[in-house]
């Protein structure tokens, strides 16, 4: 089974955080605009053979029983694999141990002006241990030869069906349709409407709107939608993490850390969507008792505090960014993904979430004066 050598590159990793947010988002908007159905999608079809057609999810989703052939092969492919890493070891001492013994035969290798009958003698056992490593070592390699083998053969077969498949996919969608448009759909029964449980602390200018607020808040909206698509992006990297692990025996040196780099920045620029839905943490045990115009009074009162701590992470975020940019920080890693991106995000999402800082006050002040909404 051929190995992933692929390594990421800086500029993909990149482009990737960037591009990724605006094709899900046009996707998604393009498929809203369609009328819902329950019919097989050729979209979905190809994103399963993509991502899990080893196992023939693709034909599954199409109804086609043809998918059990994929579950055998790669089965196969897994067991083979296994069985390398276990010959691997034998095939790495094997050889260690011939290398030991051919070092050990040119050191008892006489010089011809002072060969006797015992170094001669020590020059022929070495030697003899030399061609019994030797052998080991061949049988070793053999076995693992042979299962690597199993394993190419194996994969061949199973991009054989995938190949197949990718050509023959529209097709199947398209009688998949024509066998479910013969068939009458039974009409789907309305769920039953959800009941919100109340929130005794809600913010009470959640629902509260301004031309001034609604402005400032389509920001932090819009970046908060943004960064929320790379949740998606870590689903994909980790699974093709565990493919490349455990099926291909080749793993990965980047996919954790360019995650919880992601992550790390989405934390921070998603920190004022977060503060505009009322998604923080509050210690509310006597914030809850107050009526809506004494919360707004309290929000007021206590947004002081909150000023100084985003004034406080937004001067020191600029700085930490800013000395990360000046010297082009990298990781310390063998990845050496740039750390100056990530750290600039520091005072971007404080700069974000002092935006959203103002917008509640003004709401706050608007609500308390019962003017504006």
């Amino acid at each position: 089974m051929p190995s992933l050598t692929f390594v990421m590159p800086h500029w993909l990793y990149w482009a990737g955080l960037l591009v990724f947010p605006l094709i899900a988002t046009y996707l998604v908007r393009r498929q809203m605009r369609v009328a819902p159905h329950s019919r097989p999608s050729l979209f979905i079809a190809y994103l399963f053979w993509l991502t899990a057609g080893f196992l023939g999810i693709h034909r599954f989703y199409l109804r086609s029983a043809l998918g059990f052939v994929f579950i055998p092969v790669f089965l196969f492919i897994i067991y083979a694999n296994a069985q390398v890493r276990e010959v691997r070891d034998d095939t790495s001492r094997t050889f260690a141990a011939l290398e030991a013994a051919q070092n050990e035969a040119r050191i008892a290798k006489p010089e011809p002006d002072r060969a006797t009958p015992e170094a001669n003698a020590q020059y022929e056992r070495a030697q003899g241990v030399v061609k019994q490593r030797q052998q080991e070592y061949a049988v070793a390699k053999a076995v693992t030869d042979q299962w690597y083998s199993r394993a190419r053969w194996g994969a061949i077969v199973l991009a054989i069906l995938l190949l197949g498949d990718a050509v023959m996919l529209p097709g199947l969608v398209r009688r998949q349709i024509q066998r479910e448009a013969a068939v009458p759909h039974r009409p789907v029964a309305e769920p039953p409407p959800v009941v919100a449980e109340p929130v005794l602390a809600e913010d009470p200018t959640l629902h509260f709107h301004s031309r001034i607020t609604d402005r400032i808040e389509w920001i932090n909206v819009k970046a908060g939608e943004y960064v929320a698509w790379w949740s998606l992006i870590a689903v994909f990297v980790y699974y093709y993490e565990v493919l490349a692990r455990f099926v291909f025996n080749s793993p990965t040196n980047w996919v954790h850390e360019s995650m919880f780099l992601m992550f790390g920045m989405q934390y921070m620029l998603s920190g004022a969507y977060a503060y505009r839905e009322d998604q923080h943490v509050r210690v509310d045990v006597i914030y809850a008792k107050f009526s809506p115009r004494g919360k707004a009074i309290a929000d007021i009162v206590t947004s002081v505090f909150f000023f100084i701590f985003i004034g406080t992470m937004l001067v020191t975020g600029y700085r930490f960014a800013a000395d990360a940019v000046n010297v082009g920080e990298h990781s310390f890693t063998e990845w050496g993904i740039q750390y100056w991106p990530v750290k600039l995000a520091i005072p971007i999402g404080a700069a974000l979430l002092l935006l959203q800082g103002v917008s509640k006050l003004i709401k706050d002040i608007l609500f308390v004066a019962r003017r504006g909404a």
